[in-house]
């Protein structure tokens, strides 16, 4: 401030009392929380402050100490954290937050401008629906900053050694914007955003380029459909439908992987949510919008693309960072509590499986095994995809039986004029009897992936092996409730 030509004043030549103890104590003086908390319109307020030669402070405006700053550092300590633990700053807020009806506070840089314009155009006053406005941010603001720290401190120990999980959980949600309905359209919604996750990758973060307003289930199924595709490294296309993919591929570009993502199953993909993990272009948003989709999730866009998609004005295009950070924790809502575990982010490779059949996997049926187990993880359980050649064939999804599933899986390719024959399968959990395995062979499956640990699993095996079939374990499950 004083090399940009401003008058200022030291905090210890103001107060006439010198910083202490190593610069912990500064503002914590009645001069300044006096001048911010006199309430105006109270004669007996105004009168001690003149005797007292306190002047009134009619703006505050506040950096607090950068603690999520700090604690995000690798090499950041239990000690660091502290020192950046403010204390006169969030003091300062919350008093002149508490006297907004006299007292201007600011937190958000973003804010500055338009204060300082309110304030030369205003005769050097802030309107009292401004102050109110800002204090609401002020008091938001302090309590997510508390929460931060209440979350990292109840988090470790003592020590600084880190617990799974903090004793306390503080949860801050910023509104993003208002939906146009619930699951149900007799339901109200809204989207709220977690700011200080800073998971730039994730859903809330979208950027919609065209089309309606969203929906609750629009924001559902497009996080779903995002959350799979991001997982492929080769270009992918997803397409969701009612929480579950329907539709799954990967290919040598976006095109041809829309293509056999849609042949999959083109009845359920009607109205369904689209996702690539590479930049649309013209040729696929006009084969895109042949059939009717509601919402096309993808990490950018061309401008022959953008121009194409104008032709359908009410398709929803979100443009999202597909390499930001992940969220770092699970939430689910359940009555009277919340349910919060790690992300399911276990991605394995080929020297993760133990192959217990005598058949051994081919290298094609290798790559699609690890293929349809990636598929399977975002698919509701019970869960059976059928795949082959970087394709998924048939799913089954969200069965309280895990033949059934097999069974849906198998009656969905049939629909879709599709054969199953040297197919591969993914079980997101063991298959408990030979039933399941004996479907999808019969189906066509020549290659099964399964997690395994069934008290049945060398019944399983057995089918496998009388039926010639090759079967590998992960070791790991992927139930997705």
């Amino acid at each position: 401030m004083k090399s940009a030509g401003s008058d200022v004043i030291e905090v210890s030549d103001y107060t006439g009392f010198p910083e202490m103890l190593d610069g912990r104590v500064k503002t914590l003086h009645p001069k300044i929380h006096a001048g911010i908390l006199a309430q105006r319109n109270l004669a007996t307020h105004m009168e001690i402050m003149e005797r007292m030669s306190f002047p009134a402070i009619d703006l505050v405006v506040v950096n607090l100490y950068p603690f999520s700053e700090t604690i995000a550092k690798v090499s950041s300590s239990l000690e660091e954290a502290i020192e950046n633990i403010d204390i006169g700053g969030p003091t300062m807020v919350r008093a002149a937050a508490k006297n907004y009806k006299s007292v201007a506070v600011v937190t958000d840089p973003e804010d500055y401008n338009s204060v300082l314009n309110e304030i030369k155009l205003n005769n050097c006053i802030v309107s009292e629906e401004n102050r109110f406005h800002l204090a609401c941010k002020a008091f938001s603001h302090t309590a997510a900053y508390d929460s931060v720290i209440s979350n990292y401190l109840t988090g470790i120990s003592s020590d600084g050694q880190h617990k799974k999980f903090p004793a306390n959980l503080n949860l801050n949600f910023k509104i993003a914007q208002d939906l146009r309905y619930g699951e149900n359209p007799h339901q109200e919604a809204a989207l709220y955003r977690d700011d200080s996750s800073a998971a730039t990758g994730s859903l809330a973060n979208y950027n919609q380029l065209q089309g309606k307003e969203l929906s609750y289930n629009n924001i559902a199924d497009a996080d779903a459909a995002w959350e799979c595709v991001k997982t492929f490294n080769s270009p992918a296309c997803v397409i969701i439908k009612h929480a579950n993919p329907c539709g799954v591929a990967v290919a040598d570009n976006p095109l041809m992987a829309y293509t056999a993502a849609f042949s999959t199953d083109p009845t359920s993909a009607f109205g369904g949510i689209i996702a690539f993990n590479r930049e649309l272009d013209g040729v696929t948003a006009e084969a895109v919008i042949k059939q009717f989709v509601e919402v096309i999730v993808i990490p950018s866009i061309t401008v022959e693309a953008k121009n194409i998609l104008t032709q359908r004005k009410n398709v929803r295009v979100l443009i999202l960072d597909l390499m930001g950070k992940e969220n770092a924790l699970d939430f689910k809502r359940v009555g009277g509590g919340l349910l919060v575990q790690a992300p399911d982010n276990m991605n394995i490779d080929s020297s993760h499986l133990k192959i217990v059949t005598k058949a051994q996997p081919t290298q094609q049926e290798m790559n699609d095994l690890l293929f349809s187990w990636r598929v399977a993880k975002f698919v509701k359980s019970n869960a059976i995809v059928f795949c082959l050649n970087g394709q998924t064939l048939g799913i089954g999804a969200g069965q309280m039986s895990r033949v059934d599933s097999a069974r849906i899986a198998s009656i969905k390719a049939q629909s879709a004029e599709l054969t199953l024959a040297n197919s591969v399968v993914a079980s997101d959990a063991f298959f408990p009897f030979r039933d399941g395995l004996d479907v999808v062979v019969q189906a066509g499956a020549k290659a099964i992936i399964q997690p395994g640990g069934s008290i049945r699993d060398d019944e399983v095996i057995a089918a496998a092996d009388e039926h010639g079939v090759t079967m590998v374990f992960t070791n790991i499950r992927h139930f997705r409730h």
